[in-house]
């Protein structure tokens, strides 16, 4: 939800190049120093071009004009090398600014969500009640940082009423993972509600909303990431426990941005941290459960909704896929 009084962030325009810089200085300094070596070599020499040929006047054009051509070859990357240099620091000055005003909205109480993140917070209202205690988008810190569920009275259901509800149809789990596409998306609500009412379901379908809330916050989307997709056998080999190299193929996800963002996310913030350790020993204990009585196509299903994308951004940040 967008803060009404959130600080503006301002980049400015990249700096126009000089047509001049110290590098043409000196190519032009070196070039015409070289035309005056070569004049004064060949007035001394005085070689008769009648002997020479063509071809000889030829050479001896090359031997001029070669090494010229070559002094601003080399003045022309270093030109390249420096504007590369100029432009790889204004990012990095924007990205620190953007940061900055990223801190700023914090401090103030507000918090930018991306658009395509507005169907989670849409989500959460279409199963919460209006009394809810806390913003349905806003992250817990309680219960991640202790790694225990707040009692909800909308979702709370006893022992009695557990036993009344029905099993959780795989196509529900696999569209409630995924979240609702869009706000009109009636199926995708729909799927979400009735995954709400198993405890199983709800604990990581409320920490995955956690965890894209999080990442948003970094501007991260599980719809922006590409990711290669692992096959079904190799998920059911570490749905059955099996770990090591054999398993780096599920860390699809391999956008350096993104893996670095959320790399510092974990270093410096704790609570970000127990939040997403929580969230993938919910995630790898739902596969667990889902695995023996899956297909292969719904398992393949299952590992592309939009948390199991973020669990392998976050699996290949804390390395348990190695």
């Amino acid at each position: 939800m967008a803060h009404s009084d959130k600080t503006p962030l301002i980049l400015t325009d990249p700096p126009k190049p000089k047509l001049i810089t110290s590098t043409e200085v000196i190519a032009g300094a070196l070039s015409a120093v070289w035309l005056v070596a070569s004049t004064i070599f060949f007035i001394a020499l005085k070689p008769d071009t009648s002997v020479l040929g063509v071809l000889g006047v030829l050479m001896i054009v090359l031997s001029v004009l070669l090494p010229i051509a070559m002094i601003w070859v080399a003045a022309s990357a270093a030109r390249s090398l420096r504007i590369v240099r100029e432009e790889s620091e204004l990012m990095r000055q924007m990205m620190d600014g953007m940061r900055q005003n990223y801190i700023k909205q914090q401090q103030s109480g507000g918090m930018v969500v991306k658009p395509a993140a507005q169907p989670i917070a849409a989500i959460a209202k279409a199963n919460e009640p209006a009394a809810a205690p806390e913003d349905p988008v806003a992250f817990s810190s309680a219960r991640a940082h202790n790694g225990e569920e707040p009692a909800q009275s909308s979702l709370a259901f006893d022992g009695h009423q557990n036993h009344d509800i029905a099993p959780l149809p795989t196509e529900d789990l696999i569209r409630a993972l995924h979240f609702p596409e869009t706000t009109d998306d009636a199926v995708g609500f729909a799927s979400l509600r009735r995954a709400m009412k198993h405890p199983g379901s709800k604990k990581l379908v409320q920490s995955a909303q956690d965890m894209l809330t999080l990442l948003s916050q970094e501007g991260i989307y599980m719809d922006d990431l590409s990711y290669d997709r692992a096959r079904p056998d190799l998920w059911r080999r570490f749905a059955q426990g099996e770990r090591g190299p054999m398993m780096s193929a599920l860390g699809g996800v391999h956008d350096r941005s993104s893996l670095a963002l959320a790399a510092q996310r974990m270093r410096d913030d704790a609570i970000f941290r127990d939040a997403a350790h929580h969230f993938l020993r919910l995630f790898d204990k739902m596969l667990n459960s889902f695995e023996p009585d899956a297909s292969d196509a719904e398992i393949d299903r299952f590992t592309t909704t939009r948390t199991a994308v973020a669990f392998m951004l976050l699996g290949r940040v804390t390395g348990i896929f190695s």
